[in-house]
């Protein structure tokens, strides 16, 4: 096998240039959101589309146990080669730029962006400013270990305060692998994913331009994303948390645009993946035709009160095993009732259980989500100290 060596590029550049070279396969190291410890392996098929949990389990089988692809390894003389892709950041700066509309541009508009010292430091800010935006940039001196240390989309307070002092338009807060966004708007108010896809799904219904007139999110979207999108004559497709998911959802049901609320936004029409970059370009687009203001736009979004727990603990137990906390969700989930729901699920990163609360009533999803927690972590949380 020949391996092209492209250097940091966003998680998005590299399905981008898989499928444009059509390899066969696309590979990056990435610690995503996280720092630079929890470093991991993504894997691209040949049309840029992240592999299947099916693929992924068997490759993780024979990293695991060698000994069951040893015959399939190449013999010394028949190793391929390595070469370098010295234009693989200009590829796709033009591929980028080439998804916002030539009758539009961004001049005069004030743009504070956080590239989260990771894979977009140089690509994001070159982008808004060739479309002629003036760029403030924030998190762009990466040194390989300070990737999304207090910067970037998991860590909004420094561009949130950079918004509010230099009176900027919007701000773009991008993560350490460029495959997600959270906007901040012209107040130094987070936006989340979940307004994101309203305000969009909202502004394509009106312009016949949402494929299906469906929005796929996962199941942590807010439930007022489906009230927004139906009241704007759409619908809302639901699948498990995971961008690659909602992907696989959008094609199988003729979607071009769905996410995440953690800020993975899919625009099938130009990427085969989440794209932050593209992603606020694509906002961007929908703030100039619309004449609205990031405020106005994310204020459209009905929303649902949520109470949200993200908790320690020392092992990924199926809730079978855990009756008392199986008992406890059944018993919240009958008294929200239609009105409401309950999430229970364990991070794909990190050792966390994440649990999600819905409901009408801030007060009694609130209480809901900590008995839940409490009883959880009674069986599975770290000991004191």
């Amino acid at each position: 096998i020949d391996v092209y060596l492209v250097g940091p590029l966003p998680t998005p550049g590299i399905a981008f240039i898989t499928s444009g070279m059509r390899a066969d396969a696309g590979v990056v190291i990435s610690a995503s959101h996280n720092s630079y410890e929890y470093n991991g392996i993504k894997v691209f098929d040949r049309f840029g589309y992240k592999l299947s949990d099916e693929v992924e389990k068997t490759i993780e089988q024979d990293i695991l146990d060698p000994s069951r692809m040893a015959e399939d390894l190449a013999i010394a003389e028949r190793i391929g080669k390595a070469y370098r892709i010295d234009d693989a950041v200009g590829r796709y700066v033009v591929f980028l730029k080439s998804s916002f509309p030539r009758a539009l541009a961004l001049d005069g508009l004030r743009i504070v962006v956080d590239c989260a010292n990771g894979a977009t430091y140089k690509v994001a800010p070159e982008v808004l400013q060739e479309l002629g935006a003036e760029v403030y940039p924030v998190g762009v001196s990466p040194n390989g270990m300070n990737i999304n240390q207090g910067v970037g989309s998991t860590a909004t307070e420094t561009i949130q305060n950079r918004v509010r002092e230099l009176g900027a338009d919007l701000g773009i807060a991008l993560d350490g692998d460029g495959d997600r966004m959270i906007l901040v708007d012209e107040t130094g108010a987070v936006v989340d994913g979940d307004a994101v896809m309203a305000f969009v799904g909202m502004h394509m219904i009106e312009r016949q331009q949402l494929s299906s007139n469906t929005v796929v999110a996962t199941v942590n979207s807010n439930l007022g994303l489906d009230l927004t999108i139906q009241g704007a004559g759409g619908q809302v497709e639901r699948t498990k948390v995971g961008d690659r998911y909602v992907s696989r959802r959008m094609r199988e049901v003729g979607s071009n645009f769905g996410g995440e609320s953690s800020g993975h936004l899919i625009f099938m029409d130009y990427s085969t993946t989440g794209d932050g970059t593209q992603a606020a370009l694509q906002v961007l687009r929908v703030m100039l035709e619309s004449g609205k203001k990031i405020s106005e736009l994310a204020g459209q979004m009905i929303r649902i009160p949520q109470a949200v727990r993200n908790l320690p603990v020392t092992e990924r137990r199926p809730i079978e095993q855990m009756p008392k906390v199986e008992s406890l969700l059944a018993e919240i989930k009958g008294r929200l009732g239609d009105r409401g729901r309950v999430l229970f699920r364990y991070s794909g990163t990190e050792s966390l259980v994440r649990i999600l609360v819905e409901g009408e009533n801030d007060e009694q999803i609130e209480k809901f989500a900590d008995d839940l927690g409490n009883a959880v972590i009674a069986q599975i949380g770290p000991t004191e100290g």
